[in-house]
């Protein structure tokens, strides 16, 4: 399909140097007939005037004399020249003396032609039917007068086939000079149209992305060979594909490389090297499309670079936006979103494109859309940033935003936007009712340690005396009835005084290695015979390994027992069933210990508050509301972790031994296996 163009534009460029070739002929064979024509009559009319004019000269003395056989042989003579028609002889008088026509003498002849009063020589053309002739009358003169007239008719059929032939070679050199000339163009014209066609070619594989192919011819003499130039940091140093002439920066001396293209040029015109590669305008052309297919390749490779970099930026900037929590949007003049990022576009629950070109009211609540919508236009409008809180109410919760929003200048200086990013700071706000919670918490362990020490000492007075009192006064008596709920309640409020202390005192723990299992068996001994009393059975399943840490066996039994009691206590007396499971989990360095019960259960709304001081979910008069925070502390205290789920899980496995049980509860413990000395390394 290539080769069809290229043979176009070589037929077209024959058909073109035929062309002129045919209209230069038919321009110059009419002339040349012309003129060869007019050359040949002239000759023919030079000739018959020299015939007429021997005949006068020669036909003197026969008229003279009257000599008319002479006079007839001398006409006859003329008869036998090439081309001559006729010839006759007439006296002064007009009448003929002798003449060469066979048959009639044609009397029209006559008066057809005649010598003039000058007494010179007459031509006339005459014509007779299809036949053309010149007639030739020459006077017959001597001394005294004129004699006479000769007439000779010559044809000019000779002259007509003169120009004929002539016209004839001169068209058929005209069509040799056409095959000829058609013959080298086409050779040329295939020579050009190759090269031209190799360019084309050239052309398509650079429209299709080549631009490693090579149009100038390969090889020749580079600068940096033929100088020996070992300047390898030139530009032109061991390059191949172009010419020295077309890069800047060479750093040849001979090169004038602050001028322009075309001053360079010249100055390159006296260099051998150039000399010697310099080609023809269709080597120029291919050299320029090579120079211009390798400045290409440049940029693009370098646009194709800067592409990469450029995506690679956006995607590493869509993955950091995408990745952080806060919700970031980006507004434009008009207040209409331009971009934003995951999380902006998971609140207002749709995607990150739909986002795009939407304003406030389309993606928020009317209320809070108005409040972004003013805030947004006093930035664009004063040009001040905005660093605040704000609390968003929803459906049932509520969030707490730390809200930055900063105008966005563009080139000129002049606000173009703002960029604006939301972070949930709920969790803050939440640590910072904790720690206020603790600072409260922390005076009231401190008030109440004082407290409970200044109470201490009357309270066992009154505890005391009640019981010695108890042994003055009989049995049964109203008194001593009275007596024995004061005690009950001294020894209740002994109680209460004695958590009070033990959450108020910031004590050292008596720390050593430990039988995990035995501290947990110790503490089911203790409270097994009492629990049975209350119809609750104690279920152990111990990992038969025995892991040991370190830890202060007297407050892990405490924790065991505040946990079996609350486990108890959520039975409400109807009895059932207690699961203690422990498990060593060698890899994780830690040991685990579940407390599963089948009681009532805890409230999920109650979940998070129940290791908070004072805080129970029992009835009044039946709790402190300090176990599980105690609990809580000590297990801190050993670097472990201590969590409740409520109701069971169905996986958990627990025997319900009962028809009545309950949601129950679950409440697991993890210690590490070893701890950190005081120096931070690790013993086991």
């Amino acid at each position: 399909m290539r080769l069809f163009p290229r043979l176009r534009f070589r037929n077209k460029l024959n058909l073109g140097m035929s062309a002129i070739l045919i209209v230069m002929a038919l321009l110059l064979l009419p002339m040349v007939g012309y003129m060869s024509a007019n050359s040949l009559v002239e000759e023919s009319k030079m000739r018959g005037s020299s015939l007429a004019a021997s005949l006068a000269v020669r036909a003197v003395d026969p008229i003279l004399a009257r000599d008319f056989l002479r006079l007839k042989n001398m006409v006859d003579e003329q008869s036998r020249v090439e081309d001559v028609l006729y010839a006759f002889v007439q006296d002064r008088n007009g009448h003929v003396m002798a003449h060469t026509f066979q048959r009639r003498f044609p009397v029209d002849l006559l008066t057809a032609n005649g010598v003039g009063e000058d007494d010179v020589l007459h031509i006339q053309l005459l014509a007779d039917g299809s036949r053309r002739m010149y007639d030739f009358a020459a006077p017959v003169q001597v001394s005294d007068g004129k004699l006479g007239v000769v007439r000779i008719g010559l044809s000019t059929a000779r002259i007509n086939r003169a120009v004929q032939h002539q016209i004839t070679l001169m068209a058929g050199l005209f069509a040799g000079a056409l095959i000829i000339a058609t013959s080298i163009g086409t050779y040329f014209a295939r020579r050009v149209t190759a090269r031209l066609g190799l360019l084309r070619a050239h052309a398509e594989e650079m429209l299709t992305g080549n631009l490693s192919i090579q149009s100038s011819p390969a090889g020749g003499v580079h600068c940096w060979e033929r100088q020996n130039c070992q300047l390898t940091e030139c530009p032109a140093h061991g390059e191949t594909r172009r010419r020295c002439w077309y890069i800047a920066g060479t750093m040849c001396p001979d090169c004038d490389n602050e001028s322009n293209f075309q001053c360079r040029l010249q100055s390159c015109r006296v260099c051998s090297v150039y000399r010697q590669n310099a080609g023809d305008e269709i080597q120029d052309l291919a050299e320029t499309f090579d120079v211009m297919a390798v400045s290409l390749k440049t940029h693009i490779n370098e646009l194709r670079s800067a592409d990469r970099n450029l995506r690679d930026q956006q995607r590493l900037m869509r993955t950091i936006l995408d990745m952080t929590p806060d919700r970031v949007s980006l507004l434009d003049s008009t207040m209409r979103y331009q971009a934003c990022n995951k999380s902006f576009a998971d609140s207002v629950g749709v995607s990150v494109a739909e986002v795009i070109g939407k304003t406030d009211f389309d993606l928020f609540y009317e209320s809070e859309a108005e409040e972004r919508h003013m805030a947004a236009r006093d930035i664009l409008q004063s040009g001040r940033r905005i660093d605040t809180q704000i609390q968003v109410k929803g459906e049932g919760s509520q969030s707490w935003f730390h809200v930055v929003c900063v105008p966005v200048l563009d080139a000129d200086g002049k606000i173009d936007g703002l960029l604006r990013t939301d972070r949930d700071i709920s969790d803050i706000k939440g640590y910072e009712n904790q720690l206020i919670q603790a600072q409260k918490m922390e005076s009231l362990g401190l008030l109440a340690g004082g407290v409970a020490h200044e109470i201490n000492t009357p309270l066992g007075i009154i505890l005391g005396y009640s019981q010695l009192l108890q042994e003055d006064v009989d049995e049964g008596s109203q008194i001593h009835d009275d007596l024995v709920i004061i005690e009950k309640q001294a020894k209740v409020c002994k109680k209460i005084v004695a958590d009070l202390l033990g959450f108020s005192r910031q004590t050292d723990s008596a720390k050593r290695e430990m039988c995990f299992n035995n501290s947990v068996l110790e503490a089911v001994s203790l409270v097994r015979h009492t629990f049975k009393l209350d119809k609750v059975d104690i279920i152990t399943q111990m990992d038969d390994r025995y892991p040991v840490i370190y830890g202060d066996p007297e407050k892990l039994k405490q924790v065991w027992i505040n946990l079996l009691t609350n486990a108890r206590d959520s039975m409400g007396g109807n009895g059932g069933t207690i699961l203690i499971r422990t498990k060593l989990d060698t890899p994780a360095g830690i040991v685990s210990v579940w407390v599963a019960d089948c009681g009532v259960g805890i409230p999920k709304d109650k979940l998070k508050n129940i290791f908070d001081p004072f805080y129970s979910t029992k009835a009044v008069g039946q709790g402190t509301g300090l176990g599980l925070s105690v609990s809580f502390g000590i297990i801190e205290d050993h670097d472990g972790e201590i969590m409740a789920t409520s109701p069971l899980p169905e996986d958990f496995g627990f025997p319900y031994t009962v028809d009545a049980c309950g949601p129950g509860t679950v409440f697991e413990i993890n210690l590490p296996l070893d701890h950190q000395t005081v120096d931070g390394s690790s013993e086991v």
